[in-house]
């Protein structure tokens, strides 16, 4: 490995270097090397060989532009969109459709495999019957450029606004009602936001559209405290798009990048709109989660409910609802199912969507996931099964913790990020839960993203250990062979009445100098993000190995 003065000596800024794409990143720019030393090079195509100019060196990689194509990949396809390449919004307009889902499922492969400690040959990816228009919701930044209002899409990492008129991922609604906005703007002189000054008005066109309902809710954010002319904008709005089920406006002043504000107004109509998804009606308000593919969320949320195999006598909880899709896809199969969401408006949307369609055995908790979850834990709650749906950052170290110590017999992880999802499947095997199914599914079609479902079962341990055995492989210590994982787990029960989690049997008997295998669950580095034994659990465990003589 060359060091950093020598690497940047090697490569020189704006010089032309002959390539061939070798791979992909995580958001879909092709992957060359020069000398060993890693290039990132957008628009290009795994197997291709090409011409590439320097434009950026880094400490540890570079990055190109294609500058000639010496032999195209059969996959090349001619972009349909005038923006591509300039907008950030699409990543792979320039190849077929085959490549990028041979690349998404690749891209899960791999993060399972290298990240999660995995083998997973037999994952397989369910592609969209339809790659254009199927955005379901919409969020156009808004800019003054050149004394004009403009809405469009941000350049890739930056927050540059591209006006890109006609996005091939929205529906043709999302469009006239961006530009019943911007035209609303120049007729009545509102300027848009401008992040570096903290001015103007107008920062978000933010849109939610019901694909079997038809309905729109058009949420206009604002830099302000009151709407200015808000009946011409309800004017504009609606002489547009007739169909408009509702209007409201964010009042967000605050800086920084986060959309919606915390206030909201009504102009006209409804702050929600409905929707049909898996034969449930559903309201959604705009802060409501509501995936934005509806067919492929379809098959999605099918996938996940047949994972976790409920039957009505099983309780389940739903951690990171959002407004209850998968809870109440879950609650039809089950005897109990708990969802818990953080976003208060989500929960009340979740607990209208649970009495309009009738189900009863449902019951909603506005909390922090984590909190939820280690609240169950303390209350001994007994689940079946868990199901998590987390945003992009995955699942935090408490609700990992907390989810080990409730012990459910599966959990199904749905992910939008394949990395966290690795990273946390990781934590759940050394935990005492194996890998037992994985699919992937394209809701993002042209788009880096990718979901995962993943079914994680609960190992039993004394299964485990009868197989090593009969293997003649355990070489098992006096002290080991005492007691197993369950009786201690047993003794610590009934004498303290907390339950401990096998992850955290293996940390104490570890710290006794108890030598362990891979079968009993134990961490596989120090790593500090491995869940630790809370100290009453550790004094209880401590006394069950001194009550079994094993220390």
């Amino acid at each position: 490995m060359f060091h950093v003065k020598q690497w940047r000596n090697m490569l020189k800024l704006n010089e032309r270097y002959p390539v061939e794409i070798t791979g992909y990143t995580s958001d879909g720019e092709g992957v060359a090397r020069i000398d060993g030393e890693v290039i990132f090079i957008p628009g290009v195509i795994a197997g291709e060989k090409c011409v590439i100019r320097i434009v950026n060196i880094g400490k540890t990689a570079a990055h190109g532009v294609l500058e000639t194509l010496t032999e195209p990949s059969p996959h090349r396809v001619e972009p349909d969109c005038p923006y591509f390449g300039r907008c950030g919004g699409c990543n792979f307009r320039h190849m077929d459709y085959d490549e990028e889902l041979r690349l998404k499922r690749q891209r899960v492969r791999d993060a399972l495999e290298r990240i999660g400690g995995c083998s997973v040959p037999e994952l397989e990816i369910t592609g969209a019957a339809v790659q254009n228009g199927y955005r379901n919701k919409v969020q156009f930044p808004v800019a003054q450029q050149k004394c004009r209002a403009v809405a469009g899409f941000y350049r890739a990492r930056t927050h540059e606004v591209i006006p890109a008129d006609g996005c091939k991922l929205q529906p043709e609604c999302a469009e006239r009602l961006k530009k019943a906005v911007t035209d609303w703007m120049r007729e009545n002189r509102v300027p848009a936001y401008d992040e570096k000054t903290h001015t103007g008005c107008v920062r978000h066109i933010y849109l939610r559209l019901g694909f079997v309902s038809g309905q729109a809710l058009c949420c206009v954010v604002l830099n302000a405290k009151k709407t200015p002319q808000p009946a011409a904008l309800v004017e504009a709005i609606l002489r547009e798009v007739p169909q408009t089920a509702g209007i409201v406006v964010s009042y967000n002043v605050k800086r920084g990048n986060t959309i919606l504000g915390d206030r909201f107004e009504t102009l006209y109509g409804s702050d929600t709109i409905e929707d049909t998804l898996c034969g449930l009606r559903f309201r959604l308000s705009a802060r409501s989660f509501y995936q934005v593919n509806h067919d492929q969320a379809g098959r999605l949320y099918d996938a996940a409910v047949r994972l976790t195999g409920l039957t009505e006598k099983d309780s389940v909880l739903d951690l990171y609802c959002g407004a209850g899709t998968i809870t109440l896809c879950l609650a039809r199969h089950a005897g109990k199912a708990y969802g818990v969401e953080i976003i208060d408006a989500a929960i009340r949307d979740a607990r209208e969507n649970a009495a309009r369609n009738g189900l009863e055995n449902t019951e909603f908790f506005c909390a922090d996931a984590g909190e939820a979850a280690l609240e169950f834990a303390r209350r001994g709650v007994k689940l079946d099964v868990i199901v998590v749906d987390p945003p992009r950052k995955g699942v935090s170290r408490d609700v990992i913790a907390a989810m080990l110590e409730m012990a459910p017999k599966r959990i199904v992880y749905v992910s939008c990020d394949p990395a966290t999802l690795a990273r946390d499947v990781k934590l759940l095997r050394e935990g005492g839960y194996a890998l037992t199914h994985a699919e992937a599914f394209d809701l993002f079609p042209r788009c880096a993203h990718v979901e995962t479902v993943c079914l994680l079962s609960k190992l039993n341990t004394k299964q485990y250990i009868e197989v090593e055995l009969n293997l003649d492989e355990l070489d098992l210590t006096a002290a080991e062979s005492k007691a197993t994982y369950e009786e201690i787990k047993a003794y610590v029960l009934e004498h303290t009445g907390l339950k401990v989690s096998s992850l955290y049997i293996a940390q104490v008997k570890q710290k006794h100098g108890i030598i362990e295998r891979e079968n009993y669950n134990k961490p596989k580095s120090e790593d500090t993000r491995q869940p630790q034994c809370p100290p009453e659990k550790e004094k209880a465990i401590t006394e069950a190995l001194k009550h079994f003589g094993m220390i």
